[in-house]
């Protein structure tokens, strides 16, 4: 359990900032280049979770690497190399301040605000009659806010473009690149057995040019459902078997813990730990259509650094 990443602090030659997000350590370097690792964090409902997860970011960089090498034909990315199996490393673009979450059913948090009455989701009208896990109509656009800290926030089209958070035509862009995104990740994930139910999708800009950022069809950022039973379990009323984060975020609600005031992170045991880490490589799996290659851990920080330090000497 020792050989994960929670944290780095590295020191790379030219590097001009250091950020931490949820789960990621990005290094910038000459104000042009962003070298970003993804640690073994995991995260739920905003909140870091006190335990590494063996394998985890090994398994979010490489899906969200492959995929991102299997979109180039729709929009470019800010990916350059991946020279370890945890790091990205690619282009500095100026991250534009939405999420483009792209929903083809209605579940998860859509579901849940549903159930509630409302028949409207960032401005998306949604049709009463629908059951959970139903598919719509056509996949929706439901965008949030990017929070520094805390949670991100719904928002609605036009209330991005009130606000001049992104221009007419910019948004016009990123509309079309993650519906065709999303299409991709579709026929892709049915060539696996697969639905993929919704995803976010984040974009930047360099030179004037949109870029495609961040990670992509990955278990943290995607839902999918297993296309086997799928409909008889639609049809019986009967949870869908998943494969994505939210079985953390279930484990956690189960056991009292949604990341509000004052609630405690239930005891992420030994046995829990190693049962998250064997279900993100079955995710992996499952949605690369390969088996998982476990990449040497005994001194997994100074791999990562070596690898990093011999591309950017290149």
């Amino acid at each position: 359990m020792d050989n994960v990443i929670l944290k780095t602090d590295f020191r790379f030659p030219n590097q001009t900032s250091f950020y931490k997000g949820k789960v990621r350590d990005v290094y910038g370097i000459n104000n042009d280049l962003l070298v970003m690792i993804a640690t073994d964090r995991i995260s739920a409902f905003d909140v870091v979770l006190p335990r590494a997860i063996p394998y985890k970011g090994q398994v979010l960089n490489q899906i969200a690497a492959k995929f991102l090498d299997l979109t180039t034909d729709i929009c470019p990315n800010w990916k350059i190399a991946s020279p370890d199996p945890m790091v990205t490393i690619g282009q500095k673009c100026q991250p534009f301040a939405v999420e483009m979450i792209v929903r083809g059913y209605l579940t998860g948090s859509s579901w849940r605000t549903y159930k509630q009455g409302k028949r409207e989701i960032c401005g998306v009208p949604i049709p009463d009659g629908m059951r959970e896990h139903q598919k719509f109509e056509k996949p929706i656009i439901t965008p949030t806010t990017k929070a520094a800290e805390g949670h991100d926030e719904d928002i609605s089209k036009e209330e991005i473009l009130k606000q001049g958070i992104v221009s007419v035509e910019d948004y016009a862009v990123l509309e079309d690149y993650s519906l065709k995104l999303f299409q991709r990740g579709t026929e892709i994930a049915a060539k696996r057995g697969l639905i993929l139910v919704d995803t976010k999708y984040e974009f930047g800009k360099k030179d004037g040019k949109i870029y495609l950022i961040d990670e992509i069809h990955t278990p943290d950022s995607s839902r999918y459902f297993y296309a086997d039973g799928y409909q008889q379990r639609f049809d019986n009323g009967e949870p869908q078997r998943q494969l994505s984060k939210e079985f953390v975020r279930e484990w956690l609600m189960a056991n009292g813990f949604q990341g509000r005031s004052g609630e405690v992170v239930p005891e992420m045991t030994d046995e829990k730990v190693s049962e998250i880490s064997d279900r993100y490589i079955e995710l992996y799996e499952n949605i690369i259509g390969e088996k998982f290659q476990k990449e040497d851990t005994s001194a997994i920080l100074k791999r990562v650094e070596n690898n990093i330090m011999n591309f950017l000497q290149k």
